[in-house]
């Protein structure tokens, strides 16, 4: 048994044989399509919600888990002797998963005060709380401390960095989630907007005449941000996977990567982010240290 167990959201979108293997523990986000409430990743899964996406006239709206349901998660390890646990969560502008855990936390301190739970705001989305959510576990099964493991993640924080684009911007602009990238929803037919995080909220990072041209730009940007380094990778998509395999060509071409893999968004952020999204999650190898 870990001595400390993590929990994350469905949203942080790591294929499942990883979850798996590193014992990660998470969290259905939910969909509220119609009269329906679906599960992410539980009732509806990625193929099935993309190709209803393609047809959709309106989009679904979506909402983090509540307190109860951390309650549920975290109550689950409690019973199996877990004493430590580790919650990471998206960037709590732009979701209330991050204050719903902590309410969960803090209800659990009179229940079960032998147990200290820590939850974290990674300021970020997708596969950068991915990354941070995998780091962390990968610690925990080599035995480290909450408190060791809490810093690795911390440091990660400022330098974990998300890069995607998209055909367009509706998705993100009719859900609300467009942040600072405001400016580019007027953007001319056939521009290809590159957009990211800063400081928890989504921000533009530039605009391309063709996907060859923003995934260059990607990869220029990785290339950049890492130097001489070494730096992980994650190819993110909905619904694209051959889009991502040339993203990978080119930011590989570039950069000395050590590790990488492809990933494909779950239903509830492709909600925002629509079909045919393609990017990356990244960080120099250097912050896990």
């Amino acid at each position: 048994m870990n001595q400390v167990a993590i929990v994350t959201d469905s949203t942080a979108s790591i294929p499942e044989p990883m979850l798996d293997e590193l014992n990660i523990h998470t969290v259905a986000y939910y969909i509220h399509r119609g009269s329906e409430v679906l599960r992410d990743l539980v009732t509806i899964q990625r193929d099935e919600f993309l190709r209803w996406m393609m047809t959709a006239t309106s989009l679904p709206t979506t909402a983090s888990p509540g307190p109860g349901d951390y309650l549920d998660s975290y109550r689950t390890l409690i019973g199996r002797g877990i004493r430590s646990i580790l919650s990471i969560h998206m960037t709590a502008d732009g979701s209330g998963a991050y204050q719903a855990a902590s309410i969960a936390r803090d209800t659990l301190r009179d229940e079960s005060p032998e147990t200290r739970i820590e939850v974290v705001d990674t300021r970020n989305v997708s596969l950068c709380q991915g990354w941070m959510a995998i780091e962390a576990a990968r610690a925990a099964l080599a035995g480290l401390s909450l408190d060791e493991i809490l810093g690795r993640v911390r440091r990660m924080i400022p330098v974990t960095q998300m890069i995607q684009t998209a055909d367009t911007l509706k998705y993100l602009y009719m859900g609300g989630r467009i942040g600072k990238a405001q400016q580019l929803v007027g953007s001319l037919l056939h521009i290809k907007p590159l957009i990211g995080m800063k400081d928890g909220v989504i921000v533009a990072l530039g605009k391309a005449h063709s996907r060859l041209q923003a995934y260059t730009s990607m990869a220029d940007m990785v290339a950049e941000k890492v130097g001489r380094g070494k730096a992980k990778v994650a190819y993110v998509h909905a619904g694209a996977l051959q889009e991502v395999e040339r993203i990978k060509g080119l930011v590989e071409s570039k950069v000395d990567v050590a590790e990488s893999f492809f990933a494909e968004l779950s239903p509830a952020l492709a909600v925002h982010t629509g079909p045919g999204t393609a990017g990356l999650c990244f960080y120099p190898l250097e912050a896990s240290a």
